[in-house]
C-alpha cells in the first residue's frame, strides 16, 4: 500500500493579515518596490474593507490636523502645542503624493471615487473655548502647513460658512470657528478595494477571503508558520512566510500575542465602539458642506470628538453626526464577545489594570454613552444643529476601535489614543495597533515600517529612488520647506482633482 504523501506548506515571501487600508497600502508599496515578491493576503470576512476601512465605519476625514482640536492641546501656560498637528499634516501630504502616483500610473483610475474636497472647520461655543480656538488659530497660521486658515466670531460669516449649524441660534451666543478649504473627505473603503483589485491582478499575489488566521509560530529556520482556516470549507492549511504583517484592525492584538515575540509583552487593548446619527432628509443634507469638529467632553476619548460631517460615499452626499461612544468586549465589529478576556495575559495584566485605574472617568463616560436614549443623542446633536428633528436622523453603527495599552515605568500602564507599530527584533513580523489617524497616515506608517523591518534594503539607491518616484517629497520635510509644501500640494491637488487656490497652498 502506497504511503500517503505528506502535505507541504505553501511558501511565500510575505503574508498580510487583514484586508483593510493598511494591508492594501503595504501590499501595494511592496509590489512597487519588489515586483517579484510573492504575497498572500488573508481576510476572515468574505469581502475586503468591511471593518474599520468601510466608509460607514469611520469619519472619512482626511486627517491632516486642520480641524481636529485634540491634536493641538493647550499647555498649562495657555499656549497651544502644534507639534503633533504638524507631524500629522505632513504625513497626510505623503499619502496624497502616493495616491497621486497610483492615479498617474493607472493603478487607480478615478480619484473622485475615493477623495473629494470638503472644507475642514473647528467650531466652539463659550468664552473659554472661544479663547482657546483664537489662540490655536494665531499659533497655527504662522506655519505654512496651515496657510489659508480663516477665523471668525462673526455670526454673519458663520451663517455663510455653516448655515445649518447657525439656524435657530441666539444672536448673543458666543461662538467661533476656523475654516480651511484644502480639507478632504476620503472613502477609505473605495480606496482599499481599488488597491486590492490592482494587486490581485499581479503575478504572485493571492487574496484569500473567508480565511481566518488561527495561529502564528516561529519555524525552526526563522520563518513564520501561519495556520489558516478556510471558513467556507472548514479546512486548515499552513503557509510559511519570511515576513508577516498583522493589519487586522482590532484583531491585531490577539494575533500578535500568538506570535510569542517578546516585543509584544505588556501590550493590551481597550475596545471602544461607536455609533453615528445619519441624516435621511435631503433638504437638511444640502444645507451643510463641511467637516465641523468640536471639543471632546471631559473624560471622553479623542475618537469621540463630536463632529458634523459631509460625506461623499459612492458618489452620493451624506451627512453624519457623532460618533457616540460605547463599550463592547469585541475587538472587531464582526468579532467575538470573548475578544477582550482572551487578550488578557500574564504579560499585560498589570498594564491593563493600571491603565484602567487611571481612566475611571473614561469608563464612566462610556457607561453613560451606552445608556443614552434616542432623546439623549438628539440633545447632543442639537448642540450643533439646534433645529434638528428626530425624524430626520437614524442610527448607524460605526466601526470598533481598540485603543492601545502599553507598559509605563511610572504608571504601570497607560492608555494611548494613536497608532503603535510593534515589530520583532529581526524585523520578520510586525503589527499595527491602535486607531486614528491611522488610515490617513497609512503611507508614512508603512514606509517607516519597511525601513524598520528591512533596514539594509531600505538604504539601497534603487529602493530610495523608487520611493522618490512615488513620493517626490520623500526624505525631505515639507514642514521645514514652504516652497516644497506649496509645490507638493499643487501637484497632488491637480492629479487628485481637488480644489486649490493660491491662498490655500
Amino acid at each position: 500500500m502506497a504511503k500517503k504523501k505528506k502535505k507541504t506548506a505553501e511558501e511565500v515571501d510575505v503574508v498580510l493579515i487583514g484586508a483593510g487600508i493598511m494591508s492594501a497600502t503595504l501590499g501595494t508599496l511592496i509590489n512597487e518596490l519588489h515586483p517579484r515578491a510573492s504575497i498572500a493576503i488573508f481576510e476572515r470576512l468574505d469581502e475586503v474593507a468591511a471593518e474599520s476601512s468601510d466608509a460607514w465605519n469611520n469619519a472619512g476625514t482626511g486627517h491632516s490636523a486642520l480641524c481636529e482640536l485634540n491634536y493641538t492641546p493647550q499647555r498649562a501656560d495657555g499656549s497651544v502645542a502644534i507639534g503633533k498637528a504638524i507631524k500629522i499634516a505632513e504625513a497626510f501630504e505623503l499619502s496624497k503624493e502616493f495616491w497621486s502616483y497610483l492615479v498617474v500610473h493607472g493603478i487607480i483610475d478615478r480619484p473622485e471615487h475615493f477623495i473629494r474636497s470638503v472644507p475642514h472647520m473647528s467650531f466652539v461655543f463659550g468664552d473659554e473655548n472661544v479663547a482657546f480656538l483664537r489662540k490655536r488659530y494665531e499659533t497655527m497660521r504662522e506655519h505654512h502647513l496651515f496657510h489659508g486658515m480663516s477665523y471668525t466670531e462673526d455670526h454673519n460669516v458663520l451663517r455663510d460658512w455653516i448655515p445649518l449649524i447657525m439656524e435657530g441660534r441666539k444672536p448673543d451666543e458666543r461662538l467661533a470657528a476656523t475654516r480651511i478649504d484644502i480639507g478632504t473627505d476620503v472613502n477609505f473603503g473605495a480606496l482599499t478595494r481599488s488597491l486590492f483589485l490592482h494587486l490581485t491582478q499581479k503575478e504572485g499575489v493571492k487574496l484569500r477571503l473567508a480565511n481566518e488566521v488561527r495561529d502564528i509560530e516561529r519555524a525552526d529556520d526563522g520563518r513564520w508558520k501561519i495556520t489558516v482556516k478556510n471558513l467556507t470549507t472548514d479546512k486548515k492549511k499552513t503557509v510559511v512566510a519570511k515576513f508577516v504583517f498583522i493589519g487586522a484592525g482590532g484583531g491585531s492584538l490577539l494575533l500578535l500575542e500568538k506570535s510569542g515575540i517578546p516585543e509584544a509583552d505588556g501590550f493590551g487593548g481597550f475596545p471602544v465602539s461607536g455609533q453615528w446619527l445619519k441624516c435621511t432628509n435631503p433638504d437638511v443634507i444640502s444645507k451643510h458642506h463641511a467637516k465641523v469638529y468640536g471639543k471632546a467632553a471631559v473624560g471622553s476619548p479623542p475618537m469621540s470628538v463630536p463632529h458634523l460631517d459631509t460625506r461623499v460615499i459612492d458618489g452620493k452626499t451624506a451627512l453624519l453626526f457623532g460618533p457616540y461612544a460605547g463599550f463592547s468586549t469585541k475587538f472587531l465589529k464582526n468579532g467575538s464577545w470573548l475578544d477582550l478576556p482572551a487578550s488578557i495575559k500574564l504579560s499585560n495584566i498589570r498594564p491593563m489594570l493600571a491603565a484602567g485605574m487611571d481612566n475611571i472617568p473614561l469608563t464612566k463616560y462610556l457607561i453613560n454613552q451606552v445608556r443614552q436614549s434616542p432623546d439623549d443623542r438628539l440633545a447632543a446633536l442639537k448642540a450643533y444643529v439646534p433645529t434638528a428633528r428626530k425624524e430626520d436622523w437614524e442610527l448607524e453603527i460605526a466601526g470598533q476601535r481598540v485603543q492601545v495599552i502599553k507598559k509605563d515605568k511610572e504608571h504601570g500602564g497607560i492608555l494611548e489614543f494613536g497608532t503603535e507599530v510593534v515589530s520583532s527584533a529581526d524585523g520578520s513580523i510586525s503589527a499595527l495597533l491602535g486607531a486614528s489617524p491611522g488610515a490617513s497616515t497609512s503611507v508614512s506608517i508603512m514606509v517607516d515600517l519597511l525601513a524598520r523591518c528591512f533596514p539594509e534594503r531600505a538604504k539601497t539607491a534603487q529602493y530610495l529612488s523608487k520611493l522618490r518616484e512615488m513620493m517626490p517629497s520623500f526624505s525631505h520635510s515639507i514642514a521645514d520647506d514652504a516652497q516644497l509644501c506649496r509645490e507638493t500640494r499643487e501637484r497632488s491637488a491637480a492629479i487628485l482633482k481637488l480644489e486649490r487656490t493660491l491662498e490655500s497652498v
